[in-house]
């Protein structure tokens, strides 16, 4: 990676799901969900790390976002693409990284690989294929990020970050290469949406963290042996 590269990782993140209100301050082991997010995007080789939400989240964010170094940014709630466009102005990052709080397994790996590729073919946006959803993060130019913030007036377009990018391959660079075979398992989900995706988290958790995150591979272990036993036991 080029020393000159600029680059900034933008974690994602508000408190009022409807389905699991708060569900970034739930506890998993010794740490909150976004803590767990924050402290895997460490890991990850940038300038700048930014914990982007909004002002009704924001003070009990606060002293999450500074424990873990991240600069706390508020933007518009529902506007979330004029939210990240705010948060990197007159910053002169090159590159984001966009992650979410409510994906405490993310992976530093699968992010800076997908960095080094960035690096090396210069596209517009990029996401791997493959890994166990909610591992992944996606890579955009910043100056492609704010080309959509300045022409995009779609809703769904601006309710989200990237999707301006991906609709339109005839104007960007899009690459949506498939990850490592060893960090690949598309059937396996492990984002947080719902209860039972907490409690399965918490399974998770539970068998597998020994205090710093867990690797992909080991996630990728052990669904395998737990589909196993499930499968021995439904035999």
């Amino acid at each position: 990676m080029s020393s000159t590269t600029k680059d900034a990782v933008l974690l994602q993140v508000r408190l009022d799901s409807t389905r699991l209100p708060g569900k970034a301050l739930l506890a998993l082991g010794d740490l909150t969900v976004v803590e767990h997010a924050m402290r895997s995007l460490l890991l990850v080789p940038a300038s700048n790390r930014l914990l982007v939400t909004d002002a009704d989240s924001a003070s009990r964010l606060r002293p999450l976002a500074g424990k873990w170094n991240f600069e706390l940014f508020t933007g518009p709630k529902e506007d979330v693409l004029k939210r990240f466009a705010l948060a990197i102005e007159g910053r002169n990052f090159n590159r984001i990284l966009r992650a979410t709080g409510d994906n405490p397994l993310v992976s530093a790996s699968l992010a800076s690989q997908l960095l080094e590729l960035q690096q090396i073919h210069g596209w517009d946006y990029c996401g791997f294929l493959g890994p166990p959803l909610g591992t992944g993060v996606e890579v955009m130019r910043a100056e492609a990020l704010r080309l959509a913030d300045k022409e995009s007036t779609d809703p769904y377009e601006r309710e989200h970050v990237a999707p301006y990018l991906y609709h339109r391959p005839e104007r960007f660079r899009i690459a949506r290469p498939q990850a490592p075979v060893a960090l690949s398992l598309p059937d396996m989900r492990v984002t947080l949406d719902t209860p039972e995706d907490y409690r399965y988290l918490s399974r998770i958790f539970r068998e597998c963290y020994t205090g710093k995150p867990i690797p992909v591979q080991r996630l990728i272990s052990w669904y395998r042996a737990s589909e196993e036993e499930g499968s021995r036991g439904r035999g």
